[in-house]
């Protein structure tokens, strides 16, 4: 019998960590039963790398936006080079984008004044983004560190004419209900792995089919397995092992549900 096929939902295979090696990180994932890569851009640069990459390989698909944490380089309105970047047949979703209120632009000497116009302008161009996925009917890749209440706030006016799916999700049980009663889902990485991931399989084991996908972040967040390497695509599996595992279910069960739910959230993904 065949092993069950997975899809990473998050990468950054268009970063310069896979350069050299970019075809067999590829065919490793094919593998493995890694059936479609999402190729996620964090600016414009990095989006049309994704589209490219897509364009290349049938098992990628692609996600164009702008990461909130490099806004102080984006121009005033992002929103025509984003509808371009969208209209490509193989994108599926505008991201990453959101908001991340973790560290100072500049670091510790930043005034308060400049992180409060940092903020600003993150709000700014997550607005644009998801006027523009509203726009193309696509769905959206939410990024949001140390800035929860906010990004409910900012998506809460697009209800119902985009989705976001919080990925990398590691906040507790209780917040994955708020996400999950705005209609939105949550995706979840090699954290699952981690002895300090315990909020995280938490998290997870409060889902219910259909509520949340599988990513791996790569090359960040490698499961323990794979601690100080790399992370890759093929590393789903053992992302799904332990997600298996804590929902006590089959690995067959917990790939027919996942899959689904991504050809819900990327229809593109069917093809």
């Amino acid at each position: 019998m065949n092993a069950p096929l997975f899809y990473d939902t998050h990468t950054h295979l268009g970063f310069p960590d896979f350069s050299a090696d970019l075809p067999r990180v590829i065919e490793r994932a094919l593998e493995a039963g890694i059936a479609r890569m999402i190729c996620i851009g964090t600016d414009l640069q990095t989006s049309a790398r994704a589209v490219q990459i897509a364009g290349e390989y049938p098992s990628v698909f692609a996600a164009v936006g702008f990461h909130p944490t490099h806004v102080l380089e984006a121009p005033d309105d992002i929103r025509p080079p984003l509808r371009e970047l969208a209209r490509h047949p193989k994108v599926v979703a505008i991201g990453e984008t959101g908001l991340d209120y973790h560290r100072r632009p500049g670091g510790t000497a930043a005034s308060d004044a400049d992180f409060e116009r940092y903020k600003t302008r993150q709000g700014e161009l997550f607005r644009q983004q998801l006027e523009v996925a509203a726009e193309l009917g696509l769905n959206c890749i939410i990024h949001q560190r140390d800035s929860f209440e906010d990004t409910l706030a900012q998506l809460s006016p697009f209800t119902g004419r985009t989705r976001g799916v919080f990925h990398c999700f590691s906040e507790s049980a209780e917040r994955l209900k708020r996400v999950l009663d705005m209609g939105a889902l949550v995706s979840f990485t090699g954290i699952l792995t981690f002895k300090s991931g315990g909020n995280v399989r938490e998290a997870l084991a409060a889902a219910e089919p259909g509520q949340f996908m599988l990513e791996t972040d790569c090359p960040f967040l490698a499961p323990s397995q794979h601690r100080g390497k790399r992370c890759e695509p093929a590393y789903i599996r053992e992302i799904a092992e332990m997600a298996a595992s804590v929902r006590h279910c089959s690995l067959e069960n917990l790939s027919a549900a996942t899959c689904e739910t991504a050809h819900q959230f990327f229809p593109k993904l069917k093809s």
